[in-house]
């Protein structure tokens, strides 16, 4: 593999003409720079200079590959830079895996507090529920993701999560239907007939009815929050919602109250070890103070 350093050297030469001129603008003395080139003909087994008077000048083989020296400096040092900017949280783009109601309200809440603290950072939004946004992570599609997960559901293999918020949930019915109060559980539903959303949701609503003493009677089911609040407005049966969803969206036909003691874990989830590079830590930052 060529040295670096001994490329620089060659296309010091190409562009200033000689030894000398390359050894100052390299701030190295002449020696060096003729051990340089000497070793680089060795390890390429090419001549690389010929020698004319008393200067040198390139050969074609030479006058190749200091041109191809010269693109990849430039992209050697454009690399540098950008490495730089987004270790600086001058510049950078990361890309953040969330679910819907995730995404519609803390992810903006977090792009407009990274306006402020890092405006050249930028965020790439891909809408994913949380078994999809751990695939992302491992795959190396996504750099962060905010996930949910409810109380007796385990956290995936080698994804790190922090909790931003305990998101609580709420019994959702059609407007003039009798919630009861705050304080109430879920037993006086017993024979109403449900409606239920993803397959996580489902199983922390079977898990709530069970705690309560029955079976859901489940009439219902979409993954859509807004479809199920618009099933649930027309009197075809109640539900159970993270506040989330419902601050994303909540019909104006439905009511709502809280289901005691009942919450979901509201994550930022990474892949792998840390310290995570700083400007995904920069946008965890944000989307746990948006969570706030």
């Amino acid at each position: 593999m060529i040295d670096l350093r001994r490329l620089e050297a060659l296309v010091a030469v190409h562009r200033t003409g000689g030894v000398s001129a390359a050894a100052e603008t390299l701030h190295y003395g002449q020696p060096t720079i003729s051990h340089h080139l000497r070793r680089l003909e060795a390890e390429t087994g090419s001549v690389l200079l010929q020698r004319v008077g008393r200067g040198i000048r390139l050969t074609p083989d030479g006058v190749r590959l200091a041109q191809r020296g010269e693109e990849i400096l430039g992209l050697l040092a454009r690399a540098e830079a950008e490495l730089s900017a987004a270790t600086s949280l001058q510049a950078g783009t990361v890309r953040v895996a969330a679910f819907p109601s995730g995404a519609a309200t803390l992810v903006p809440a977090a792009v407009t507090l990274l306006a402020e603290r890092h405006p050249g950072l930028s965020l790439d939004l891909i809408e994913a529920e949380p078994p999809e946004a751990a695939d992302l992570l491992r795959a190396g599609g996504a750099d962060l993701a905010l996930t949910f997960a409810y109380p007796d559901q385990p956290e995936a293999g080698a994804i790190t999560s922090t909790t931003v918020l305990e998101d609580p949930l709420y019994l959702v019915g059609a407007a003039g239907t009798d919630l009861g109060g705050p304080d109430e559980g879920l037993a006086r539903f017993a024979d109403t007939r449900w409606v239920t959303g993803c397959e996580r949701c489902r199983r922390e609503l079977l898990a709530l009815c069970e705690s309560a003493g029955f079976a859901p009677r489940i009439a219902f089911a979409s993954d859509d929050y807004v479809a199920v609040q618009s099933l649930v407005a027309t009197g075809l049966g109640v539900t159970v919602l993270p506040g989330l969803a419902l601050r994303a969206h909540q019909h104006p036909e439905v009511v709502r109250r809280p289901v005691p003691g009942a919450a979901r874990r509201v994550q930022v989830s990474t892949y792998g070890a840390a310290p995570a590079p700083a400007a995904v830590t920069a946008v965890a930052l944000a989307l746990q103070d948006a969570a706030r």
